[in-house]
């Protein structure tokens, strides 16, 4: 066992074993993305207490449990990956069935949101049987808490998870036409190989802030917040910047320099058009939020609704 982590195991028994953990149950284990001290105590004490593992990749797991001083055989170690989750699944469910108590756990992160699990989680529901989630490391949590580009309190607040945008560069650009509509911050999650592509095609976005957030919790952690226009100056400016795993996040689209020009426009339509094709037309012509143009709308409505 790693000296480092030698009375993790104990301190995680010791915090949380007088919690009940049912038999038959799926533990959905949230692991580090980088860091191996991100694990929790819960984790660690599940992932002892576990009858089998389910793994994204058995090989990255074993080297992942042997980290901390966890001993399972490989008869414990079950593969379930993208390729395979649909079946792989239903040989959980029959172990659940049995009464196993089963943990999954993808290569890094918290499953089911871009890494397998989502699949495992909806058979073993609909199977009647019980679905525990572990939380943890996250990249996109990480990104979006240091970022800045979440708004609160305001008609567009929260986010947008779209995950990989498609490889094909003309789908690509649809889909950022697409999202440059989005009032709210996206997040989007890239690898190193495409991170030049995608940057090459975010420059669309002109001045709209877009943070990269690479090798987070890893020793080359990197974080910027450039003009979308800037990302592919930003990139080569060093032969690092294009490595590891990266987290993108498109701000908020700043409003219309001049609103009364928006409001204009909507109302011109009003006149003319039924509610909702006015706001969609006046979010197209004058980039106005369209969450905000059709609570205006609706409070133009209802004032000429009350006018004699």
């Amino acid at each position: 066992m790693s000296a480092s982590f030698a009375s993790a195991l104990g301190a995680a028994r010791e915090a949380a074993a007088a919690q009940h953990y049912p038999q038959g149950a799926l533990y959905v284990v949230a692991t580090p993305i980088g860091n191996l001290a991100d694990i929790t105590l819960r984790a660690l004490h599940v992932l002892q207490l576990a009858d089998t593992l389910a793994c994204e990749d058995t090989r990255h797991t074993q080297s992942l449990l042997r980290a901390y001083g966890i001993d399972k055989s490989g008869a414990q170690l079950l593969a379930l990956h993208q390729h395979n989750e649909q079946e792989a699944a239903q040989t959980v469910v029959a172990r659940l069935q049995a009464g196993q108590r089963v943990a999954f756990v993808s290569d890094a992160g918290t499953p089911g949101i871009s890494d397998p699990g989502a699949r495992l989680a909806f058979a073993v529901r609909a199977a009647g049987l019980r679905v525990v989630p572990l939380p943890g490391a996250s990249s996109i949590t990480a990104a979006l808490s240091v970022a800045g580009a979440v708004a609160s309190g305001s008609a567009d607040s929260g986010f947008v998870f779209a995950g990989f945008l498609p490889v094909k560069q003309a789908e690509r650009a649809s889909a950022v036409q697409h999202l440059a509509a989005e009032p709210r911050c996206v997040v989007l999650l890239e690898a190193p190989h495409r991170i030049t592509e995608l940057a090459q095609a975010l420059a669309v976005l002109g001045e709209r802030p877009v943070t990269l957030a690479r090798e987070l919790t890893k020793q080359f952690e990197e974080i910027t917040t450039q003009p979308a226009h800037s990302l592919s100056a930003w990139l080569d400016g060093g032969a690092q910047r294009a490595r590891g795993e990266f987290v993108v996040l498109l701000h908020p689209a700043p409003p219309p320099e001049n609103a009364s020009d928006s409001l204009r426009v909507l109302q011109l339509l009003l006149q003319e058009l039924p509610l909702k094709t006015a706001v969609r037309l006046t979010a197209d012509i004058t980039g106005a939020p369209r969450n905000a143009l059709y609570d205006t709308a609706l409070a133009l409505r209802q004032a000429d609704s009350k006018t004699p």
